[in-house]
């Protein structure tokens, strides 16, 4: 664990620097929370006139305290935080939370940077600035402006808006989600979430880490440190419409959008992503709580038809569909139910069964080996009481000589429902007012656990390639001072990294595209190649199934008049000649940089998946094969790779290994390659192969 980061997180020690006597000050409240808190270290206020504050020894400066300090709380305004920073870092000071605004949020980076030049060159770590504050239960420590410490858990929350952390504050006692800690980050002037990440996956009292994020600073190192993390993470993204489509010179820059790369990211890193507010607290409640579902026989336990049903139609939804218990199951069940219950699954024990029922179907089902996880609803009823049952349930769990399976319960009732949900919390068994929360956060236990088997692999690099012959390509292209590569040369730097690129030779004239063509052997396709003309279809710039010589030649008087009507001025270094593969299934393949996280790689169907109805979906890169498998099954017409219709199936193997090759070149040319497509990539019938027939690549600009 950082020393210096536990010194800001779990200080000894703190200067209050900016401590005010007014009330309405938020130097004021700072040191009242912690007062109130309880806070066990040594607090200091700094403030230039006040004797005291809240029974506190005041300090002029915080040089002028007699003792050592580990952090300092700053509130003063951001003109004067370099001059406090200067002073805390002579004073040997490890870390600071920086509350004061007005910095990069307003546009004022400067003042930001030199605040943190400041620091770093003490050595200190800076939270903030633009922070409401830490808050730790387990340290009893409130550094902020917000009223009081949360609802005591094991989850960490670490949150870029401060005044949403001080609302969820609030609300975990609503909602009966408990944090051990909250920690504000505003700016990520220094300290961001990576960092934080590392840090909690440390922590003794964090079991959990949720994130409210609204911009990643360094993605590859969010995404190094969340793999290596051993505790779950979840995620709520906010702020995530697209952005550059306008300006992209490729299909898959138009197609990529930060939600889009977000979502890969966070999976790709085993990070569960919230669709909101509710959806964070929920699963965080689980995640904090449970252990990871590690199979998908999900087993559910009511004593209503009705909520079952509910239940059932939830676990399809959310990817665990029933299936019917093992008959030694339901053949126990069956002895603690009246005859007319269901023991299938869901198990109906019915209304009449009664504590009985609730305690010997859990404790039973809780240690049979069939049994990944549970769920177990409760109608309120006239006779029963909730308190018992959720006491029975808690029993059984605890009494079967079973662990390391989750279980989530749902009680649907009133005011004696809720004490008894309250109950279950407080003894880690996440409980939710209606059955379909209940088997959502089942659902978000069973995917971490798939999540957490692929975060953990290493990087993916294949050993078939050239990389030297590829940036040579690369190299002669910017001598002429160009940003896009011809096909021929694109197609080349495919083939440096194993991709099946079909045979394609540049012609210089009509009689000499004869001869290719003759040599490649009929038919072929002809293609404008102008780093001027980058859409070439756009242009009228491409023929097909070219059978002859006379077809060659017509070929190439329509391409050249079609080209120079497009752009008369257009530089022209010949027309492609290339072998026509045979039709089949049409893909696409392609990546773009992403600001954040970097290279990425793009899958779906060619034709109008991706030009209407855009099915596709992203990776960053480098993915392995495995992974790419998985990129074809996300699209939403990935049965037609399956073999839909009679069809026979498309050669998948073939082309994950495409994909992964693919997505290794965008990354070892990270530097070089702003966009990029293959398109289209013709997948044949399994064990046939796949054939690279277009190739585009855009540089970065240098």
């Amino acid at each position: 664990m950082d020393p210096i980061i536990n010194a800001v997180l779990k200080p000894k020690s703190i200067a209050v620097i900016g401590a005010s006597t007014n009330p309405d000050k938020i130097g004021y409240k700072v040191v009242e929370n912690l007062k109130n808190c309880g806070y066990q270290g040594a607090v200091y206020p700094i403030n230039l006139e006040a004797h005291e504050i809240m029974g506190y020894k005041c300090y002029p400066s915080i040089k002028d305290v007699p003792y050592v300090v580990d952090a300092a709380v700053i509130t003063v305004p951001a003109k004067i935080v370099p001059k406090v920073v200067q002073e805390s870092g002579e004073k040997g000071v490890k870390g600071l939370s920086i509350i004061s605004s007005g910095f990069s949020e307003v546009g004022d980076h400067a003042l930001e940077d030199e605040v943190v030049r400041i620091a770093h060159e003490y050595g200190m770590r800076i939270i903030g600035p633009n922070i409401i504050g830490v808050l730790s239960n387990s340290d009893k420590m409130n550094a902020s402006f917000t009223n009081f410490l949360p609802l005591e858990g094991k989850a960490a929350l670490v949150s870029q808006s401060g005044a949403l952390l001080i609302a969820m504050d609030a609300a975990t006692y609503t909602r009966r989600v408990g944090f051990d800690k909250m920690i504000s980050i505003g700016n990520q002037a220094d300290l961001d979430f990576a960092d934080l990440i590392a840090y909690l996956n440390e922590d003794e009292n964090t079991s959990c880490i949720t994130l409210y994020i609204e911009g990643i600073k360094d993605g590859p190192r969010f995404m190094e440190e969340a793999r290596k993390c051993t505790k779950p993470i979840i995620a709520l993204k906010a702020g995530t419409s697209a952005h550059g489509a306008a300006a992209a010179a490729s299909h898959t820059g138009s197609l990529a959008g930060s939600a889009k790369v977000y979502e890969a990211a966070f999976e790709q890193a085993g990070v569960a992503q919230a669709e909101d507010l509710n959806d964070m607290f929920d699963t965080t409640l689980a995640l904090s709580l449970q252990p990871t579902m590690k199979g998908d026989n999900l087993l559910i336990v009511t004593n209503g038809g009705g909520v079952g049903v509910l239940a059932t139609d939830a676990a399809e939804k959310f990817g665990l569909p029933l299936k019917f218990a093992p008959e030694d199951v339901q053949a126990e069940l069956r002895k603690h139910m009246p005859s007319f219950g269901s023991a299938k699954n869901p198990v109906d024990i019915t209304g009449g069964a009664g504590l009985e029922g609730y305690y010997e179907g859990v404790k039973y089902s809780y240690a049979h080996p069939w049994v990944d996880g549970m769920v177990v609803l409760y109608c309120e009823t006239s006779v029963t009481d909730p308190q018992e049952i959720a006491e029975a349930i808690y029993n059984a769990k605890n009494e079967s000589g079973a662990s390391g399976k989750p279980i989530a319960v749902s009680f649907i009732g009133g005011d004696r429902c809720e004490a008894a949900m309250k109950w279950l919390i407080e003894h880690d068994i996440p409980t939710y007012d209606a059955p379909d929360l209940a088997v959502k956060a089942m659902a978000s236990l069973r995917k971490q656990d798939d999540m957490l088997k692929t975060a953990h692999n290493g990087l993916y690099k294949p050993t078939d390639v050239d990389s030297d012959l590829a940036r040579k390509i690369i190299a002669g292209a910017r001598a002429k001072g160009r940003d896009a590569l011809t096909e021929v040369e694109a197609k080349n730097v495919f083939r440096a990294y194993g991709l099946p690129v079909t045979p394609t030779v540049l012609a210089h004239s009509e009689d000499e595209a004869v001869q290719l063509a003759e040599k490649i052997g009929f038919p072929v396709v002809m293609k404008i190649v102008s780093p001027d003309i980058l859409h070439k279809s756009d242009a009228g710039a491409v023929k097909v199934n070219i059978k002859n010589e006379q077809g060659v030649r017509d070929a190439w008087k329509v391409i050249m008049e079609n080209s120079l009507a497009y752009k008369a001025d257009a530089e022209i270094d010949g027309v492609a000649v290339q072998e026509m593969a045979p039709w089949a299934t049409e893909v696409i393949v392609g990546s773009v940089n992403d600001a954040t996280f970097g290279p990425t790689v793009m899958f779906g169907l060619g034709g109008i998946f991706v030009e209407v109805m855009k099915d596709v979906t992203f990776k960053v890169a480098p993915i392995d094969e495995a992974t790419a498998l998985d990129m074809q099954s996300e699209i939403k017409s990935s049965k037609i790779l399956e073999g839909a219709r009679g069809e026979s199936p498309r050669d998948q193997k073939a082309l994950a290994n495409v994909l992964a090759h693919y997505s290794f070149m965008v990354y070892d040319l990270k530097d070089e390659i702003a966009e990029s497509d293959a398109n289209p990539v013709i997948v044949y019938e399994n064990g046939q192969g796949v054939a690279v027939v277009d190739a585009r690549i855009i540089l970065t600009k240098k």
